[in-house]
């Protein structure tokens, strides 16, 4: 056991089992015992770990990341203005990755309940808004990128999916296609019900038919997108254009598509999301949506290290960032349905 905290034990006159619950910020020990312990602690100087010595402030200066998986390159970008922006402000980050697993998500909670971190921002959550009401409720410090809620306190930094989604279809029925297959993430996610509305409500104003076979899930990885293609394809029901929710997916199409034949742009429109810098340099290069990721990371985070401060935050809760469609050579082509 640790020597020093055997001795913050009897200075406080109590076990080491409550020193331990203090530290962990435990609600079993009463607030007289914890303050005795407290003083205990400052007294013989124990720190064994960043909660331990910022007790008194309950402050670590560490912000906790949880994203849905760090295999996928929009959540690196983010990560990487989500730490930029935080280390300028004196802030350490913890990156948690899901793996897609909301139970998983849901356990990285404790690192906000066991004060481990001053705030966690999460990335493309699924978890539901009752259960992050109920953390800002109790005075837990939550932001949001992707995704927005109603709730005063809590932060949220995303796009509009819907609008882009819209310019997106808008741009394949400029380009005279009328059969376009709409590749998903998982369906769960608001990004990609957001997406699949603006789909359907391009080809709404345009009074094109839906076809609901024209539908697949990828789950947002380059594997889904290349069996989701195979799955679309396998259907024999004519399509001239797809859009992938994501640049992960589009790439994928793009390797069913060089197995099987068929020329890009001339047979199949493709456009992605995201905007990743590989999408540059494939041939053809992609067409994709510019998701500003960094600055999303960036402004949330700015965001939330504010209203951990002293002084309130008198900025809108919700910010929106502008996304902008980037057409490349995979999407270049005018199909003569038009």
């Amino acid at each position: 056991m640790d020597r020093k905290l055997v001795d913050v034990a009897k200075l406080a006159d109590v076990s080491p089992a409550t020193v331990s619950r203090v530290l962990n910020n435990s609600s079993l020990v009463t607030k007289k015992t914890a303050e005795r312990v407290l003083q205990a602690i400052e007294e013989l100087n124990y720190h064994p770990n960043a909660a331990a010595k910022h007790l008194r402030s309950q402050r670590t200066r560490t912000i906790g990341v949880i994203i849905q998986d760090i295999n996928i390159a929009y959540f690196a970008e983010i990560i990487k203005g989500i730490q930029n922006t935080a280390y300028a402000l004196n802030y350490k980050v913890i990156v948690c990755d899901s793996d897609n697993k909301p139970e998983k998500e849901q356990d990285y909670l404790g690192l906000l309940k066991n004060r481990t971190v001053d705030a966690l921002i999460l990335v493309s959550s699924t978890l539901r808004d009752e259960l992050l009401t109920e953390l800002a409720d109790n005075g837990h410090k939550i932001g949001l990128i992707g995704r927005s809620i109603d709730h005063d306190s809590i932060p949220c930094c995303l796009t509009d999916n819907v609008k882009f989604s819209t310019d997106v279809i808008r741009h394949f029925l400029d380009q005279g296609h009328r059969h376009i297959a709409y590749i998903n993430g998982y369906p769960e996610i608001v990004d990609s019900y957001e997406r699949l509305e603006g789909y359907m409500k391009a080809l709404k104003e345009r009074r094109i038919p839906f076809f609901p076979e024209l539908i697949e899930c990828g789950d947002f990885s380059e594997e889904g997108g290349y069996s989701a293609t195979k799955r679309l394809l396998r259907k024999n029901i004519p399509f001239t254009a797809v859009y992938a929710a994501n640049d992960e997916m589009a790439l994928g199409v793009l390797k069913a598509c060089r197995e099987m034949g068929i020329s890009i742009p001339e047979q199949l429109a493709i456009v992605g999301v995201d905007n990743n810098r590989i999408t540059e340099y494939v041939t053809p290069s992609l067409s994709t949506v510019n998701q500003p990721k960094f600055q999303l990371g960036a402004l949330l985070t700015e965001k939330i290290i504010a209203q951990l401060g002293d002084e309130p935050d008198k900025g809108p809760r919700i910010i929106t960032v502008e996304s902008e469609l980037i057409v490349r050579e995979s999407s270049s082509y005018v199909h003569s349905s038009r």
